[in-house]
């Protein structure tokens, strides 16, 4: 016995054999999100992707009790602390509410296609890059809205032209929504938002990819809605309004958040 965690098993049981340091422990995985790379997984991330499942599978159903923290921990194999991470991102992200003395219940049912769109292993991270990106992008638009000169208006209108034009042909826009955040962010004049958007490239066309095919499979006026957002941040850009553009920049990356998670949509075969 080399005295090492017993392998993960996927399909509903342990995940790791109890050593008292579950919280603790980091699995190393390979992802195919990620292509040849490879991420870091705690266990809560892997207790979170499989309630999240149960959830979209309709395992839990909508306004239904979760089995208490004991119960999943022993499920699991892991220690409380880490089934209270895990829920604790299920309670963020929306989908399950705490009610003192009774447990934890769900609230939302995302759409199945959440599944076909992504893997559920991806979904923590692009829930978290969310978060990040909130604050940080925030932050950008309000000093695009002091520092912006006409060449960063014309490219940023340039930019929210591209994505107008996709709405027009009821098209994806993956492309064109990232490089929209990108114009915004060249307009701080500040290479590190610049570079933070980079750096993020891939997380966060992941996210965009998600949430424009979920706005497309329910309809055209879903991805008119979106733009309203892009143009609430253009308008106060070029307005010199500089909180304005932060609250317009964080509404929008808060309700795309919002959206990966809406529930069940009769438009979408779920």
């Amino acid at each position: 016995m080399t005295g090492r965690p017993a392998a993960i098993m996927m399909d509903g049981g342990p995940i790791l054999s109890d050593t008292g340091r579950e919280a603790a422990d980091i699995l190393t995985v390979s992802d195919d999100t990620t292509s040849t790379q490879t991420r870091q997984r705690s266990l809560a991330d892997i207790v979170y992707e499989q309630v999240l499942a149960e959830i979209v599978d309709g395992v839990f159903a909508e306004n239904s009790r979760l089995p208490a923290e004991g119960a999943l921990a022993e499920r699991f194999g892991v220690s409380r602390p880490v089934v209270r991470e895990a829920l604790a991102r299920l309670r963020d992200d929306g989908l399950i509410v705490s009610r003192q003395g009774s447990g934890s219940y769900v609230t939302a049912r995302p759409a199945r296609a959440v599944r076909a769109l992504a893997p559920l292993s991806s979904i923590s991270d692009m829930q978290r890059c969310f978060e990040f990106r909130v604050g940080v992008e925030g932050d950008a638009a309000y000093q695009a809205a002091l520092r912006r000169s006409d060449a960063d208006i014309a490219q940023l209108r340039t930019a929210f032209a591209a994505l107008d034009d996709v709405v027009r042909r009821n098209a994806l826009g993956v492309t064109e929504d990232y490089d929209f955040h990108l114009a915004v962010c060249l307009a701080t004049h500040n290479r590190f938002y610049v570079g933070m958007l980079e750096f993020l490239r891939e997380n966060m066309v992941m996210g965009i990819n998600l949430t424009r095919n979920l706005s497309l499979r329910r309809s055209s006026e879903r991805l008119k809605l979106i733009q309203s957002e892009h143009a609430a941040v253009v308008d106060a850009i070029v307005a010199g309004d500089a909180e304005a553009a932060r609250l317009a920049m964080r509404a929008h990356i808060e309700n795309a958040k919002r959206r990966v998670f809406e529930g069940v949509d009769e438009d979408m075969g779920a």
